[in-house]
């Protein structure tokens, strides 16, 4: 139907999961801490968090203000929402100000007594219409996949 290919084509969707040889606890500690964001973002991208919530565990409501340099050395402010929390199962963060028309990103872990699995699902829209959509061909998806791989490494070698 046209719809579906309307979503398809203005909307895309990522999915990424890993196994982590740790308890919940420890997963969702570690998850829902902010200041961990810079742990497993890679150096490139200058990672920062502005507001002084750093230290605060994710709850609904919560405003983070990123600073992060996506591409060309362009210094860009993110501001996020965490509109979702549900304790050691899943958290959402979504875009309030950012680089793309629309950010929605589900963290869900899954408790497999002797390991977690932790799955993000993205979902998101890039800016400026059919440009946006040729940028996310040639360059945003695959930017987005790195810093994703980037992120298992690193969680990979703190749990694995």
């Amino acid at each position: 139907s046209i719809k579906t290919w309307l979503i398809y084509f203005v909307f895309y969707q990522l999915h990424f999961s890993q196994t982590l040889n740790c308890s919940i606890d420890e997963a969702w500690s570690f998850i829902t801490t902010p200041s961990n964001l810079k742990k497993v973002t890679p150096k490139a991208m200058s990672f920062r968090i502005l507001s002084d919530n750093e230290q605060t565990k994710v709850y609904p409501g919560m405003i983070i203000i990123h600073e992060v340099v996506p591409l060309l050395g362009i210094k860009m402010k993110w501001m996020t929402e965490i509109t979702q929390c549900m304790e050691k199962k899943r958290f959402v963060d979504e875009q309030r100000v950012g680089p793309y028309k629309m950010w929605h990103h589900q963290h869900i872990i899954e408790d497999h007594e002797s390991h977690v699995i932790m799955k993000d699902i993205i979902t998101y829209v890039p800016p400026f219409g059919i440009i946006g959509r040729i940028a996310n061909a040639l360059f945003i998806k695959r930017k987005i996949k790195s810093i994703f791989n980037y992120r298992q490494l690193i969680l990979d070698k703190m749990y694995n």
